[in-house]
């Protein structure tokens, strides 16, 4: 795909491509209507499923459609049920994407949709730039290349790990993965934070032209290194780099790299993980899952049961949503999830509640000073089988609960990044502190 305005020229050219294809074979079955989880938390009456999948289908047209459609397409969380079950080649999951974007560019003006993905994107970099520093020391930023560099890197590395941004709110997850990939013998090399955006703040905000920029950007910068796999950490950027604008670039023609789930990946090199996996981790463990990423679940749950000693406890919990933040748009039923799940977890006995993504833990931490077990994230797991160990520092501090509190117990780390103490202070309490735990008794 060529650089400049003929590069987005092709890719809206082949999005125009992916909706007409979209229009074309969908028959408004209404099957992804029937499989999905979230009409019924939402209480949208989908009785008539094929009513409501024709007027998606006349929201991407025309940008118009009935309030049973444009309804079913807000709360879309992402699960991913859907698209296995269309038999029209049809994904339902891009599909509920384009007829949300329809709706909100036909409903509201451009500059609202340009400011909207705008601010939400700045406070995400600030989030994560200021709770990092929080936590690292400027070697392990370095390390997660987010200042300066190490040592030189290889000029044909064999992959890249994708961190995405938000998981260097919680950068002990990405270090235990980059500590694994060194156990390992992978050479890769580290990328990730704002300055790699996938555009998903753009892309749910209908501002597709910075979209397209933002992800082009990312997709250029991984193939100039000319690796032929790229590991993703995060499920949003898996969707949104992938499904929305990799896809979208493959339709014209232009296949660069293969984007992989980071988790999937690491289970395929279980057989070499095996044997690095020598201490014996004496614990009860419950997962906590989302499908929206197919596989994701399936691999952490294998990668745990190959950990010697470790015994893992099936939840049967409502598996929905991509991460838990994709379950905001309901924010009633998200906090029933989470009640529920923590209840099944002290009912089976666990010793530990592991999730998989860090928007998970960030919420799910806390609830580890009422609850009788530790909540981690899996990966903790397997460094523990390996020797190997990072600090939970990100929930050892919001379990504090006060941002004074944390700010006083940050004061060694603000000073040595001369961060102003204020905008510290503002952005613990948005975003750390914003993500409370809801007062969930037993």
């Amino acid at each position: 795909m060529p650089d400049g305005p003929d590069r987005s020229q092709e890719f809206f050219a082949a999005l125009d491509a992916r909706r007409a294809g979209i229009l074309d074979a969908c028959t408004k079955c209404g099957e992804c209507v029937r499989v999905c989880p979230m009409p019924g938390p939402a209480g949208l009456d989908v009785s008539d499923a094929e009513a409501v999948a024709a007027g998606v289908i006349e929201l991407i047209r025309t940008g118009e459609g009935p309030d049973a459609a444009r309804r079913w397409a807000e709360i879309c969380t992402g699960s991913g049920h859907c698209i296995p079950a269309c038999e029209y080649a049809v994904n339902p999951r891009f599909m509920l994407a384009l007829a949300r974007i329809a709706d909100l560019r036909s409903t509201r003006p451009a500059e609202d949709l340009r400011t909207g993905g705008g601010r939400q994107f700045g406070a995400m970099s600030r989030g994560v730039q200021t709770l990092s520093r929080l936590q690292l020391p400027p070697d392990l930023l370095a390390r997660l290349g987010q200042i300066g560099a190490l040592a030189p890197e290889p000029a044909r590395p064999e992959t890249i790990f994708y961190t995405g941004c938000n998981v260097l709110k919680t950068p002990h997850i990405a270090l235990l993965c980059l500590d694994v990939m060194d156990a390992l013998g992978v050479e890769y090399v580290v990328r990730g934070g704002p300055n790699y955006c996938c555009g998903v703040y753009q892309f749910r905000s209908g501002d597709l032209a910075k979209f397209a920029d933002l992800s082009g950007r990312t997709i250029d910068r991984f193939a100039e290194s000319g690796v032929d796999e790229v590991l993703s950490w995060c499920p949003s950027c898996q969707v949104h780099l992938g499904e929305a604008a990799l896809e979208t670039r493959e339709a014209a023609g232009d296949s660069p790299f293969d984007l992989t789930p980071f988790v999937i990946w690491l289970e395929s090199r279980l057989d070499d993980l095996r044997p690095l996996m020598t201490r014996r981790v004496e614990k009860r463990v419950g997962l906590h899952e989302h499908p929206g990423v197919a596989g994701i679940a399936e691999a952490a749950e294998t990668i745990l049961r190959a950990i010697p000693g470790l015994e893992f406890v099936d939840l049967a919990q409502p598996r929905v949503g991509y991460m838990c933040n994709t379950l905001s748009v309901l924010p009633d039923y998200k906090r029933d999830v989470h009640a529920e799940q923590l209840a099944a977890a002290e009912a089976a006995g666990v010793d530990a509640l592991a999730g998989i993504y860090h928007a998970c833990h960030r919420e799910l931490c806390t609830h580890e000073r009422d609850w009788p077990f530790e909540v981690v994230n899996f990966m903790e797991l397997v460094g523990e089988s390996m020797g190997l160990a990072r600090p939970d520092l990100f929930k050892r501090l919001k379990i504090m609960q006060d941002a004074d509190t944390i700010l006083a117990d940050s004061a060694e780390m603000i000073a040595e990044y001369g961060l102003d103490a204020g905008r510290v202070r503002e952005v613990v309490v948005s975003a750390m502190l914003a993500e409370q735990p809801l007062p969930l008794g037993r």
